[in-house]
C-alpha cells in the first residue's frame, strides 16, 4: 500500500506532542545537513586560537562541520529545547562579594543526565512508530546543537554566540536527535538582536571580539569551568565572586521578558547552591565538595580547579575574615590552589602580615607559578 503525502506531518506532530509530554518546551525540525558558512566559521574560530585549551574542538571540527560527517545516514535533526530559567536577580547574586555565584545552569542536577533521559525515551518512541534509526545527543559529540536549532526555527544565535528564543529567551538547554527518516522542516529563524548590544558591554571580560564572535581565552566560563590552569591576573578581579560559569551576557538580554519557568523538577534551583558562602568552601575536602556537588555539573571541575575559583572570589570579597580559610591553602598538594591562595591573602591581608606569610612560605615552594605569585611585583611590599 503506498504510503500517504500526510503521513510524515502526522507523524511530525505526534513527535512533537510526544516531546511536550516529555517535558521539553519546543521543539523543531530540520535536515541533518549544515550550510557550508558553519563550517568555514568553525575553521576560523579554531584557526585563530579561539577555543582556548579546548582541543577537542579542533581535533573533531571536520566532523562537527555538518551532522552527516558524523553520521552519513542522517536525514532529519530533531531539535529540542528545556528550559532552566528561575527568575533569579543576578545582579543581587553578584552583590553579594562574600558569597559564590554557580552558573544558573549548574544549579542542580546535571543537564547531561536530565536532558539524556528525556531524549532516549523520546528517540524510543519515535523508531518504534517510524521504523527510522535514531541517535541521541546532548552536549557530548561533534555536533553543532546552535546552528542545527536556528535552522530548525527554534531560535538564533544573538551576538553573544548564544542562542536565544522568542519563546524561551536565554535560559534553556538543547537537545538533538538524529534521525535516518526524512521529515518535513520547520522554517529557520532569524536573527533578532538588531542594534541591541547589551550583551557584548556586559561582558566583565571583553571576551566578545565581533559581534557574533568570541573568544574563549577571555571568557569566565571556559576559564572557570574548561581552563585547566592558573587564570591569568588580568581576569582575577573582572572574575568577582563567579566561582563557575558567568551568565552576565544571558542575564542582560531583553529577550528574556520571555523566558518561562523551568518545569523540570531536577533542574530547579537548590537552596544550598543559590548563594553559598565562601568561607565554607574554603574549608570543604575532596571529598565533602563530591558530596556537595554529587550529581552536579560543578562536580567536573574537580576539587583543587574548584578551589582556584573560590580562593579568587574571596581575594575579591574585601573580606579579611576569611583569611583564616585561606591560609592553609598555602600548603595545599596542588599549585592551582597555593598560587591563588597567595594572590587572595595579598588582597585582604595587611603588608606587614603578607610579608611576614611570604618569609615563611616562600623559601620553601618549588613550583615556578606559585613562586611567581610571591614575587610578583604588587605582592613583594615593605
Amino acid at each position: 500500500m503506498p504510503t500517504s503525502t500526510s503521513e510524515p506531518a502526522e507523524r511530525v506532530a505526534a513527535l512533537k506532542r510526544a516531546a511536550s509530554a516529555e517535558g521539553f518546551d519546543l521543539c523543531r525540525i530540520t535536515s541533518a545537513h549544515l550550510p557550508l558558512a558553519v563550517r568555514n566559521d568553525l575553521q576560523a574560530f579554531v584557526a585563530q586560537g579561539r577555543h582556548g585549551g579546548m582541543a577537542w574542538l579542533a581535533d573533531t571540527a571536520p566532523r562537527r562541520a555538518t551532522p552527516q560527517a558524523m553520521w552519513p545516514e542522517a536525514r532529519s535533526a530533531i531539535v529540542l529545547a528545556l528550559s532552566y530559567h528561575q527568575g533569579l536577580d543576578h545582579q543581587q547574586r553578584l552583590a553579594r562579594r562574600e558569597r559564590g555565584v554557580i552558573s544558573v545552569y549548574a544549579l542542580n542536577r546535571d543537564y547531561h543526565d536530565v536532558i539524556k533521559g528525556k531524549l532516549k525515551r523520546l528517540a524510543q518512541g519515535f523508531a518504534r512508530a517510524s521504523g527510522a534509526q535514531v541517535k541521541v545527543f546532548v552536549d557530548t559529540a561533534p555536533l553543532m546543537e546552535k546552528p542545527l536549532a536556528q535552522q530548525a526555527g527554534l531560535g538564533w544565535q544573538g551576538k553573544h554566540t548564544n542562542l536565544l528564543s522568542r519563546d524561551l529567551g536565554s535560559w534553556f538547554f538543547l537537545g538533538v536527535i538524529l534521525t535516518s527518516a526524512d521529515l518535513p522542516p520547520d522554517a529557520a529563524e532569524n536573527d533578532h538582536c538588531g542594534a541591541c548590544r547589551a550583551c557584548l558591554e556586559a561582558c566583565p571580560t571583553q571576551a566578545f571580539t565581533a559581534p557574533h564572535e568570541i573568544d574563549a581565552r577571555r571568557c569566565l566560563s571556559y576559564l572557570t569551568i574548561e581552563h585547566p590552569g592558573h587564570i591569568a591576573r588580568e581576569f582575577r578581579t573582572a572574575m568577582g565572586n563567579r566561582i563557575y560559569g558567568c551568565d552576565d551576557c544571558l542575564a542582560v538580554c531583553p529577550w528574556n521578558k520571555f523566558a518561562r519557568a523551568a518545569r523540570e523538577a531536577k533542574l530547579a534551583a537548590r537552596a544550598d547552591l543559590l548563594a553559598p558562602d565562601l568561607a565554607a568552601l574554603l574549608a570543604l575536602d575532596d571529598a565533602a565538595f563530591r558530596a556537595l556537588f554529587s550529581g552536579s555539573p560543578v562536580k567536573r571541575v574537580g576539587h583543587a580547579r574548584f578551589l582556584r575559583n573560590t580562593l579568587i572570589a574571596a581575594g575579591n570579597s574585601g573580606a579579611a575574615a576569611l583569611v583564616p580559610r585561606i591560609a592553609p591553602h598555602l600548603a595545599h598538594a596542588s599549585p592551582l590552589v597555593r598560587a591563588m591562595a597567595v594572590w587572595a591573602l595579598m588582597q585582604l591581608v595587611a603588608p606587614v602580615a603578607f610579608a611576614s606569610l611570604r618569609a615563611a612560605h616562600r623559601p620553601a615552594e618549588t613550583d615556578p607559578d606559585v613562586r611567581a605569585e610571591w614575587d610578583a611585583p604588587d605582592t613583594v611590599r615593605d
